[in-house]
């Protein structure tokens, strides 16, 4: 049935009513419109079910609309820019950045600015954090701001620049340090949603989120990971999933978001968000995620070699 409804997902994007969507917002509205059918589908690793011509009209219309810089106190926003709809934060960015990569393109060579956008926005803490007022005093990061740029820059398909090479270890430093899900002030649990695996993500957190980055950075950066940062959601993990195969906790962030929409006469307004049925169809709570079993099983299997301590 899942096959099914990639395909009605994919068919989407090839419509004039996507190609409609596009012309009028990249991003907006939530759910049903292609940015989520683009990102659900590469999250499900069917980005070989997103039309050429789709990832195409999605880079051009990103290109055409977003700002190159994400405003904030020491850059602030031009003057007649709506910050909700001509500003991308960096976890949508992150998100799509990897959705097209495996489209296909060379964001490297046709969108430079969007790599760039992820090293400039680093906090000195090492996350990054789409509210502005981090960027006024060096503030603190967020971990869900932080992953999908994280994600982005290691899964460059290329060995990365030194800078790059940075960018992502004190990334990984900054998640280690903080055990994946605790304040480094108090010690306390930043948020207790993080520790129930959700899928899809889009650009949500949870433990076997950052867990897995944290193998694919020691992976591939040949590091070793302190077993005091990790080994208590490796054995959370166990005992709540004993044979190895990860069901949903939680449903994503499309039961407590809303949206903007536009009327006919282009006036854009809160509203309430919809759905479509590839989407409803692998969220559902208790029900074993595929594509989440396949990373934690290759989380494990990296892990066994990278934990010290």
């Amino acid at each position: 049935m899942i096959e099914s409804w990639i395909a009605v997902s994919s068919a989407y994007l090839a419509s004039k009513k996507a190609k409609d969507s596009l012309a009028v917002d990249p991003y907006w509205p939530k759910w049903d419109s292609p940015w989520w059918h683009m990102t659900l589908l590469w999250e499900l690793g069917r980005a070989d079910a997103i039309p050429k011509e789709s990832a195409e009209a999605m880079l051009a219309a990103m290109e055409a609309k977003y700002l190159r810089f994400f405003p904030n106190p020491r850059e602030p926003l031009p003057p007649g820019k709506d910050p909700h709809r001509d500003v991308l934060c960096h976890c949508a960015l992150g998100n799509m950045y990897q959705a097209l990569a495996a489209c296909g393109l060379d964001l490297d060579a046709r969108a430079p600015w969007m790599r760039a956008w992820f090293l400039h926005y680093q906090l000195p803490d090492g996350g990054l954090n789409c509210d502005d007022k981090a960027y006024e005093k060096g503030g603190s990061s967020s971990i869900q701001s932080t992953l999908p740029a994280l994600e982005a820059v290691l899964a460059a398909g290329r060995p990365l620049t030194p800078i790059e090479e940075h960018f992502v270890d004190r990334g990984a430093e900054y998640l280690i340090e903080r055990r994946l899900a605790f304040r480094l002030r108090d010690g306390q649990l930043m948020d207790p949603s993080f520790l129930d695996i959700g899928f899809p993500r889009f650009y949500d957190y949870d433990v076997l989120r950052g867990l897995a980055f944290v193998a694919d950075w020691a992976r591939l950066r040949r590091r070793r990971v302190q077993r005091r940062a990790v080994n208590w959601v490796i054995e959370a993990l166990d005992e709540r999933f004993p044979d190895g195969r990860i069901k949903i906790e939680k449903p994503g962030l499309i039961e407590i978001e809303k949206t903007l929409v536009a009327d006919k006469e282009g006036n854009w307004s809160r509203g309430k968000s919809s759905s479509f049925p590839l989407l409803d169809a692998v969220r559902k709570p208790g029900a074993v995620s595929e594509v989440l079993t396949r990373s934690w099983a290759e989380t494990r299997k990296v892990l066994e070699s990278r934990l010290e301590g």
